[in-house]
């Protein structure tokens, strides 16, 4: 090759999903089907009542040409009635952006706060993604560490001891990736104190609150009237609505920052995807009790997998919720999590992921992500965790 590479980008570990998923080709089937929980997938596809939508929506003509750079109207509309609703406050729809997934979604919001040589603080176990995207940017991720004893749970006082000149923004993920920790309101609320008397952000993933044990609303940053001084909020409709091929996710902030995003937006995307967004505009309400039976069924596994783990001896199950289990390994300071994670792949049939992948000092911990296994298959972790 006669031209450079950014050398930003060479520095940046490589997705780590697939170099796990390649352990499955070592594994001798011994215990039967692998038990995939590498990775957070929806386990069953949309309803066939929206399959024909997205079938229909995908030959239209309409969907073939560019749509507005921040999402479609009546898919903006749709979801600021629906947040509108589930937080109890009146949030306008200048304050809202579609985006190609969420994943999108952060980078846009990092371009959008950060440069090259400022920190934001990602609590650790942190979302590989966002650390890998803060990384090309050249962005310094700020490692907030979280312990086992306080369930994963980032505490403000640690988070402000790492403040300094060139800090832009806090990052919270709730529920999380990887650990699957619901953050308390109240913990939400003082970091949103703690960014609004510092001067800073507070970038909030909520991807996976669609799956919270209980019905009300995660946090009352929006009862604020002044909520877009501080609050950038992130979402994704791919689990929810069992849509990640379709790569659709939302952004809430002030109006005036929309603004300057959507130059961000235009640059990357132009447009989202616009076969879904009609389709899923009319999900939002038609969906509703499909998905709460996809919330009840998240719950219902979680369950399943807390009970498997009492029973094993040398694991022990830090946090679950959601999507997602993190767990201390019988072999933790013997052995690195990933040798653990590879032997498990290739002896006993259950694909997780090493804890490092979530960053530093996680070489105890595995993350199970069970979301796409369903509960026959979870209930098999007893014996096969327990044979290890």
């Amino acid at each position: 090759m006669s031209f450079a590479l950014n050398p930003r980008l060479l520095t940046v570990e490589s997705p780590p999903i697939p170099e796990a998923q390649g352990w499955r080709a070592e594994y001798s089937g011994a215990f039967g089907p692998m038990i995939d929980l590498s990775q957070a997938v929806p386990g069953t596809p949309p309803p066939e009542a929206m399959l024909e939508r997205l079938a229909s929506s995908a030959g239209s003509g309409d969907a073939s040409r560019y749509g507005p750079i921040l999402g479609d109207g009546v898919l903006r509309e749709a979801y600021t009635a629906e947040i509108s609703r589930f937080y109890g406050a009146a949030i306008p729809v200048a304050a809202t952006a579609i985006t190609a997934g969420c994943n999108e979604a952060f980078v846009t919001a990092m371009l959008a706060l950060a440069g090259a040589g400022d920190n934001v603080i990602l609590p650790v176990p942190w979302y590989f993604n966002h650390k890998m995207t803060c990384d090309m940017l050249g962005i310094e991720a700020r490692a907030l560490p979280c312990s086992p004893e306080a369930g994963f749970v980032p505490e403000v006082e640690h988070a402000a001891a790492l403040i300094d000149a060139r800090t832009r923004a806090i990052v919270l993920v709730s529920p999380n990736n990887p650990t699957g920790a619901v953050y308390p309101s109240e913990v939400i609320a003082d970091f949103a104190r703690l960014c609004r008397q510092r001067g800073l952000a507070l970038v909030l993933d909520e991807t996976y609150r669609d799956f919270l044990p209980g019905d009300g609303a995660p946090h009352a940053l929006f009862a604020d009237g002044d909520w877009g001084d501080v609050l950038v909020q992130l979402y994704s409709f791919s689990k929810a609505h069992a849509i990640p091929g379709h790569r659709l996710g939302a952004m809430v902030a002030a109006p005036s920052v929309i603004g300057e995003i959507a130059k961000v937006l235009d640059s990357v995307q132009i447009c989202p995807a616009r076969p879904a967004q009609a389709v899923v505009a009319w999900a939002i309400e038609a969906m509703r009790p499909w998905r709460e039976a996809q919330r009840q069924e998240l719950q219902r596994r979680a369950e399943v997998c807390r009970n498997a783990f009492a029973h094993l001896n040398g694991w022990k199950l830090h946090s679950i919720g959601a999507y997602f289990a993190y767990a201390s390994h019988p072999d933790a300071g013997r052995l690195p999590a990933r040798e653990v994670a590879r032997d498990l792949a290739a002896r006993r049939g259950v694909l997780a992921l090493p804890g490092p992948y979530f960053g530093p000092g996680q070489e105890e911990h595995l993350r199970l992500a069970f979301a796409n296994v369903g509960v026959e298959r979870i209930a098999e972790l007893g014996v096969r965790l327990r044979e290890n």
